[in-house]
């Protein structure tokens, strides 16, 4: 009776399904058999058409077992609205003919009895001999699809349409929703062999669509993922065989419970295949992406080696695919274009970048529109900010905190940054560490309207000077130099970073900079200062500038003390960034003079760089005393020293008469020196984040010796 199915434990196995369950296609004279049928031709056609539209029928007519379509509406509409039939009429009237041939040899097949799966198989690979192995597989698939798109469709529309239900009545179809629970197992095992059917197509699709430029088919990994692709194809289609099986087992015939272990079999031979392939394929894509990585450096190099019209080839290499920049504050819009023919300052960075760089750059770029800063001269430059989000960021942080931390930081940028960061390439992230030299501590590097590089990091130059140094190049930092910072004395140590230190510079006034991080010598030796200042009738002005690479949340505990107890002046609270900003002046001059390769015994200022920054190192405080800004009349000592000095004030006290105060102080310093010392001059980051190589020599600014170098790690939140 029409759509009556009986289910028995074992039917009698058909040497069909005897040779299925026990050929060997990895058999060397069966795979030389497989391939002995391979002759294509030249003619290739695309088959990812064809493939979305076999995906299209079959999840229509994969069945749930209450008799409605897998997949939702919206798959529907999306593949309806990807796939424009129109556009391929012609493709599919010329293999309209090979798939009716390839639908009746699998049907003939199965119905007659008259041949064994092994034997199907060779016989459609004779009929699809002058095709590719991808296109083998695809024009057996779309076959299949024909048919099980039939099967399904007459079944599904068999309670609503009389025609459907006629043919079904003359096919002996069962009602699908009347017996799904003993169909249950069998279109379970259906759906399972039919995606992994899919997916190996589509995986020897795409080893059949490697770029030919990057990878060679004749050594590995290629050659191997090659050779391994016709006796995946023999399993694939046997698969798809028993498919067709599977559905003519439902038209008339009864269903053996052991077809669903059978369907079973395969989905594992199959996978099995598939996973090697898979493996082999993401070997090729390793290759791939190498050799397109070390492309794409060579391109960058190129680039900036060789002259050019304008900026937009390195600016466009460097941010490809997007073209797209955003205005921090605003997240405006704009396209990259912009910046053509403009000077431009990269300011490469982690997701680490400080808010205090952030506010002191923000300042720098305000000024550019001031007429009174800039003096009429010509200084005008674009920020661009590319941040760097390496393996190494992704592993410690999830995405949405990389996100997070990224919008932050933009939020508070007035100048254009990149749209996305993660989009980024890998091999522009290599680039710029290894030819740029960007490790952790953010750079800028400086490109001309041309796109050639100015200075590979321009931001030493910055801190020191803002952007007096524009364009930015190695030849202006010189002249700099060579100008009124060419001398050691206030001006040069503290340049504008407060007012108060400026106003402070008049007739008669003594003015101390003092740092380190014990509150006990800070205190000592601000009472001590005073009470010489009183002493020595002279009006003696102190200002505590911290220490460099402590704890934010230290400095502000040490400042709070100084200002409540009124032990002298100092930055306090959001005023902070500037102590940041007198160290990290002092580091850029020292990298400035280390570049140039200054050291304490050829050059004046790189000496007393590095006493004020070994004094930094040590545990004791340090002081600095001059008189004003236009003097390079200084004295500086380290905490213990400068303190008993002052508290020996009476034994130098005739010296320090006649406007020789800091004169005095010097030589009694000098006097209290004694040949033992501990020097400790700790700079931030590697040789190479200095731009230096590893037998840099430096020397010691008290004995003029070569320093020893010892590694240091720090761990320091803030």
């Amino acid at each position: 009776m029409a759509g009556v199915i009986t289910t028995t434990k074992q039917a009698p196995k058909t040497d069909y399904q005897r040779h299925w369950m026990f050929a060997d296609s990895d058999d060397k004279a069966m795979l030389k058999q497989i391939e002995e049928t391979h002759f294509p031709d030249s003619r290739e056609f695309d088959v990812k058409p064809i493939i979305q539209i076999i995906e299209d029928i079959l999840r229509r007519a994969t069945l749930s077992f209450d008799g409605v379509p897998k997949g939702t509406q919206e798959h529907v509409d999306r593949v309806e609205d990807n796939i424009l039939l129109d556009e391929f009429d012609l493709l599919f009237e010329q293999l309209a003919h090979v798939l009716h041939k390839i639908s009746c040899e699998i049907s003939c097949k199965l119905f007659s009895g008259g041949g064994d799966a092994h034997t199907t198989i060779m016989t459609l690979l004779h009929t699809l001999s002058i095709y590719s192995w991808d296109a083998k597989l695809v024009l057996t698939m779309a076959a299949f699809a024909v048919n099980y798109g039939e099967f399904s469709l007459i079944s599904q529309l068999r309670s609503t349409n009389l025609l459907a239900k006629s043919v079904a009545f003359l096919k002996q179809l069962p009602d699908i929703k009347q017996h799904s629970k003993s169909l249950k197992p069998h279109f379970e095992a259906l759906s399972k062999l039919i995606e992994v059917i899919i997916d190996v197509t589509k995986c020897i699709v795409e080893i059949k669509e490697l770029p030919s430029q990057y990878i060679s088919d004749d050594k590995p990994p290629l050659s191997s993922a090659k050779s391994y692709i016709p006796s995946t194809a023999y399993w694939t289609i046997r698969g798809i065989l028993g498919c067709s099986t599977q559905i003519a087992s439902l038209i008339g015939y009864t269903v053996s419970s052991t077809e669903a272990w059978e369907l079973s079999s395969l989905v594992h031979q199959i996978n099995a295949r598939h996973q090697q392939l898979k493996d082999l394929l993401t070997l090729c894509h390793q290759q791939i992406d190498e050799k397109m990585r070390q492309e794409k450096i060579g391109i960058l190099i190129r680039i900036t080696k060789t002259p050019q019209l304008d900026n937009m080839k390195i600016l466009k290499e460097l941010l490809y695919p997007s073209e797209e920049l955003v205005i921090g504050t605003t997240k405006k819009k704009v396209n990259i274009e912009v910046l053509r023919r403009k000077h431009v300052i990269l300011l490469i960075s982690g997701l680490e970048i400080h808010q205090d760089e952030i506010i002191i750059l923000s300042h720098y770029q305000a000024e550019l529109a001031d007429p009174l800063v800039r003096q009429g001269q010509e200084m005008h430059y674009e920020m661009l900010w590319l941040p760097i989000v390496d393996n190494v960021a992704k592993d410690q942080y999830s995405p949405e905190e990389n996100r997070r931390d990224f919008e932050r930081l933009q939020a508070m940028m007035i100048w254009y940054t990149v749209l996305d960061p993660f989009a980024i390439e890998p091999a522009v992230i290599e680039f710029v560490k290894n030819i740029w030299h960007f490790e952790k501590r953010p750079i800028a590097v400086s490109l001309d309207p041309q796109g050639r590089v100015a200075s590979e990091n321009a931001l030493p130059m910055m801190w020191i000077w803002g952007n007096l140094p524009f364009p930015f190049s190695k030849e202006r930092e010189e002249a700099l130099w060579k100008s009124a910072y060419a001398t050691w004395r206030l001006e040069l140590l503290v340049d504008s970073t407060d007012p108060r230190i400026i106003d402070w510079t008049k007739e008669n006034t003594f003015i101390c900079l003092y740092g380190g991080d014990d509150i006990e010598w800070i205190r000592k030796f601000t009472t001590e200062a005073k009470a010489v200042a009183k002493n020595a009738q002279i009006t003696l002005e102190l200002f505590y500038v911290g220490k460099s690479h402590v704890a934010r949340e230290r400095m502000r505990k040490i400042t709070e003390i100084i200002a409540k107890d009124q032990l002298s002046d100092c930055w306090t609270g959001k005023e902070l960034t500037y102590q940041w900003y007198f160290w990290v002046r002092l580091e850029s001059m020292l990298y400035s003079k280390l570049q140039s390769n200054k050291t304490a015994e050829n050059d004046a200022v790189m000496k007393e760089l590095t006493t004020v920054y070994s004094f930094n190192g040590g545990e004791q405080g340090w002081a600095v005393v001059c008189r004003s800004l236009s003097t390079d009349e200084m004295a500086t000592g380290n905490g213990e020293i400068v303190l008993k000095s002052l508290q020996e004030f009476e034994k130098w006290k005739e010296e320090a008469a006649n406007n020789r105060f800091v004169q005095a102080l010097r030589e009694y310093m000098e006097k209290l020196h004694t040949p033992e010392h501990c020097t400790r001059l700790i700079l931030p980051g590697t040789t190479s984040t200095w731009g230096l190589p590893p037998d840099t020599k430096v020397v010691c600014a008290v004995c003029l010796r070569p320093m020893e170098r010892y590694l240091l790690y720090r761990c320091c939140t803030d």
